[in-house]
């Protein structure tokens, strides 16, 4: 299979496995290597031509250079034949005639820019803007003329000044950022206050992109009407918006003239427009404003003007995404997760929603012609390939790639069982076991409890790289959703509302209860880790148990009362029964730092430097209390990392190293195993 690539020097090679050799010892022969990763591939938003005749694709690569995930721009046959690659890129969608494709790559003058390219025996790439922010949500018109998108705008200095006195050629200290709104920095993005995002249009064959929007307001989305006269799209375009939690609304812009119309209007969040077929309804997602901290979406219709709106998914507790229309404007299809898995679901117009597709697996679709749904799938023991189906019979689901079957050739891998056990308060709780690809009952393995962040996630069936690379190495790893997780409607997730993270400890315990009492689990050796929400979990479960030999609370929230005025958004305040200035009990006795006082575990603690979901004072604040009070402690400052340790491929590596060998350093007493 090909595997494109910059050639890793001897040097490079040797420096960046050196600290691999510890953590990959118990790796035998014939299981997943850590090194494997760096082979790893992967395929995301595959879309089908309008003649149904070829899929084009997005592959995903490890640039082991320059430490960086590379993508490339694919093409094949319907059937899965004659793969190759087109142009470098991401994202492509087929024009309306099929005679192109846009999608964004890096450009002129900088960062990334949108492109066209032929899709004749000439294949002209051609770069259509040439602006100076990154645009998104590309979109052809429906005649293949225009291509819209959105853009941020940037905004006047909210307070200028000019300094006297300043000679020529001084070299002065740089202006200071000026902040004065509410939301104004955002994590793997930075500040955000500079400017607005607008929508434009650009001519196909290239030239001035034209703004359609205006104001100091957001616009999210792009969704062209079939006649190309109006594109929709979410915003909330009021007085003080910023201070609106919980609204949006759907609007249209018509694109000749600019003129921008509302056409929802209710308390509550709405968004993700799309129109239907022949242009008479628009779908959409929303709810009622309600303090609930999770609730699952409703699924609308409406008339094009915005009149007669209805709900069409009235009884269905799963959230809808992905939306497609059938050809016939009879419904629409929806991507849900449930339970761990992810199937597709078809909503009528005329109400009620009904399973499309069946099975253990993670199964997407994002493209749908010619009777034909393509998407990708993932399982236990399947990374994630490209798939297509009837949909005269979704259950004939056919294969089309096989991206990582190279590299996992002659690998055994762990076998994962599914689990279900009662917690308190009579709550169903959902987890899968791993099990070494050696396993044996008689022995006694090391546990490895993993936890989910959110707190409204949901763990699923799909393959995992780094649980099964510990299972390689021994472990039995543990996952599983407890409440507060998504995938089990509304209730479920709104279960932990003023009680997260106590609730969950409950659920977790019982799972680990459930493994220890297989009787293959060495319980002197039990470990814990998870980031962001599984790093407060696990904060919070050292702060009340003994029972794991050693810990690591990754990119965590450790104190909320400094938190919620510091994470990149103010939402968070919204979590809590009161402000924090006007009573602060129940921010103290939520916060894992208030039970810091009972930690025995020795506690790691790895985040990303340039965090601001979890900012690194939530580590710092951890970290001090742990040395102070003796415990055993490290603090890991990943470098190039936003909210989480993982995004750079070193630093997956990285990430896994420090986890196991950390986890040996604390074992208690003997082998790991019988």
């Amino acid at each position: 299979m090909y595997k494109p690539r910059a050639t890793m020097t001897p040097l490079l090679l040797s420096l960046l496995l050196l600290p691999m050799a510890l953590a990959a010892q118990n790796e035998p022969d014939g299981t997943l290597k850590l090194q494997t990763y760096l082979d790893w591939e992967t395929v995301s938003n595959p879309e089908i031509s309008p003649d149904g005749s070829q899929i084009i694709y997005t592959r995903g690569w490890v640039d082991k250079i320059n430490d960086r995930r590379a993508s490339e721009i694919w093409i094949m046959d319907a059937d899965g034949g004659r793969k190759r690659r087109l142009t470098k890129g991401s994202s492509p969608t087929w024009s309306p005639s099929g005679d192109r494709i846009a999608f964004t790559d890096e450009g002129e003058p900088e960062g990334t820019q949108v492109f066209v390219r032929w899709m004749d025996d000439e294949g002209a790439r051609t770069q259509i803007t040439h602006v100076e922010n990154s645009p998104g949500n590309v979109e052809w018109s429906p005649d293949g003329r225009q291509i819209a998108f959105t853009m941020s705008v940037d905004s006047d200095n909210p307070w200028p000044i000019s300094l006297p006195g300043r000679p020529e050629g001084a070299n002065w200290t740089e202006a200071p950022k000026v902040v004065d709104r509410l939301q104004y920095r955002r994590d793997r993005r930075g500040y955000i206050d500079e400017g607005y995002s607008h929508l434009f249009v650009v001519p196909a064959s290239g030239g001035t992109p034209r703004q359609l929007t205006d104001g100091d307001w957001n616009h999210n989305g792009v969704a062209w009407t079939p006649d190309g006269e109006e594109i929709l799209f979410t915003s909330l375009r009021v007085e003080d918006a910023e201070h609106e939690w919980r609204q949006s609304d759907i609007y249209s812009v018509a694109v000749a003239s600019g003129e921008i119309t509302q056409l929802t209007d209710r308390s509550g969040p709405d968004g993700s427009p799309l129109p239907s077929p022949d242009g008479r309804l628009i779908a959409y997602t929303g709810n009622d404003l309600t303090t609930d901290t999770y609730i699952t979406r409703k699924l609308y219709v409406m008339n094009r003007d915005g009149s007669n709106a209805r709900m069409i998914s009235e009884g269905f507790d799963r959230q809808p995404g992905g939306m497609i229309w059938a050809s016939d404007g009879s419904g629409l299809y929806l991507t849900v997760s449930s339970e761990g898995t992810r199937n597709i679901h078809f909503a009528s117009v005329d109400g009620g929603v009904t399973q499309v597709t069946e099975g253990n697996h993670m199964l997407g679709v994002s493209s749908i012609g010619s009777g034909i749904a393509v998407g990708t799938l993932s399982d236990y023991h399947s990374p994630g390939d490209i798939v297509s189906f009837p949909l005269s019979n979704p259950g004939e689901i056919t294969q089309l790639t096989e991206m990582n079957a190279d590299v996992l050739a002659g690998v055994q891998l762990g076998e994962v069982e599914e689990i279900w056990y009662k917690s308190v308060e009579d709550f169903d709780i959902q987890g899968w076991i791993i099990k070494p690809p050696d396993f044996d009952p008689s022995n006694r393995y090391p546990l490895i409890l993993a936890i989910h962040g959110g707190p409204h996630g949901m763990y699923n069936v799909g393959f995992n790289f780094g649980w099964q690379n510990h299972a390689a190495n021994g472990y039995v790893v543990l996952y599983t959703n407890p409440r507060g997780s998504s995938g089990y409607g509304s209730a479920f997730g709104n279960s932990i509302k003023n009680a997260y993270p106590d609730k969950d400890f409950d659920d977790l315990m019982a799972g680990v209860d459930l493994v220890v009492d297989r009787g293959y689990i060495d319980d002197q050796n039990m470990f814990v880790y998870g980031c962001s929400g599984g790093g407060v979990l696990t904060s919070w479960v050292v702060g009340h148990t003994d029972r794991f030999a050693a810990a690591s609370a990754n990119c965590p929230v450790t104190n909320w009362l400094s938190f919620v005025g510091t994470t990149d958004g103010a939402s968070w305040y919204r979590n809590f029964e009161h402000f924090p200035w006007d009573d602060p009990s129940e921010h103290l006795r939520r916060s894992p730092l208030m039970y810091v006082g009972n930690v025995t575990t020795p506690t790691m603690l790895m985040t990303g430097e340039g965090d601001l979901r979890t900012p690194m004072p939530q580590t710092e604040e951890y970290y001090q209390a742990l040395r102070v009070l003796k415990v055993p402690t490290a603090m890991i400052r990943f470098k190039n990392e936003w909210h989480g340790t993982s995004s750079m491929p070193s630093n997956f590596l990285r990430t896994q190293i420090y986890l196991r060998e950390w986890f040996e350093k604390h074992r208690r007493g003997g082998p790991v195993t019988d």
